[in-house]
């Protein structure tokens, strides 16, 4: 009992010699109106149909994305990865193109810079920029994890956002990346990954 089975061990159910399940990670550019969740009982679109072809084994989303969020979704099977990259004391970096229904004022601008308190409480961008000259497409760089919190924030202020883009997710990025499309990560993704935590 206890024991952790070490890489050169040999693993036998009855007299069946057990495969360690090799590790994989999926880079996913997710569209609109997919759920990240692996099965859905009410049948709406899932991120794993999107997926389906990477081959026999099980993974799983990391973290999620709302049904009309688009962007980097990393879906894998090395659940100790995925909840490191998930836990919130990690700091995990996240980079969101927010469009929105108006053009931000100067005024609300500073104010989410500088932070904000939410019914859950405070949170501050780690980065926050103008992409479009017409102040209605911005940049945040958040590494919360909380419920909405991109969304929130701008809707604190009286703005709606019409699309939210996870652009970055741990260092990762969508070059050349279609939307819709997925990719293997590189091992040296992965070796970065981990040492990012």
């Amino acid at each position: 009992m206890g024991y952790k089975v070490q890489p050169t061990d040999v693993v036998k159910y009855g007299n069946k010699v057990l495969n360690p399940e090799k590790m994989v990670y999926v880079l996913l550019n997710k569209p609109k109106d997919y759920i990240t969740t692996t099965d859905d009982p009410e049948e709406r679109k899932t991120v794993m149909e999107l997926v389906a072809d990477a081959g026999p084994f099980r993974i799983y989303p990391v973290g999620r994305l709302d049904r009309n969020t688009t962007g980097l979704l990393l879906l894998s099977n090395d659940g100790e990865l995925a909840e490191k990259l998930t836990h919130p004391s990690n700091n995990i970096k996240k980079i969101y193109q927010v469009e929105l229904d108006k053009p931000i004022t100067e005024e609300h601008f500073d104010a989410i810079q500088a932070g904000v308190e939410l019914e859950d409480g405070f949170i501050k961008p780690d980065d926050l920029g103008l992409v479009t000259p017409d102040a209605q497409v911005v940049g945040i760089e958040i590494h919360s994890g909380r419920n909405r919190i991109v969304r929130r924030i701008f809707e604190h202020f009286g703005y709606e956002v019409t699309k939210l883009d996870r652009t970055m997710y741990a260092g990762l990025t969508k070059k050349d990346l279609p939307r819709g499309k997925w990719r293997f990560l590189e091992p040296k993704e992965v070796v970065k990954l981990k040492y990012l935590i």
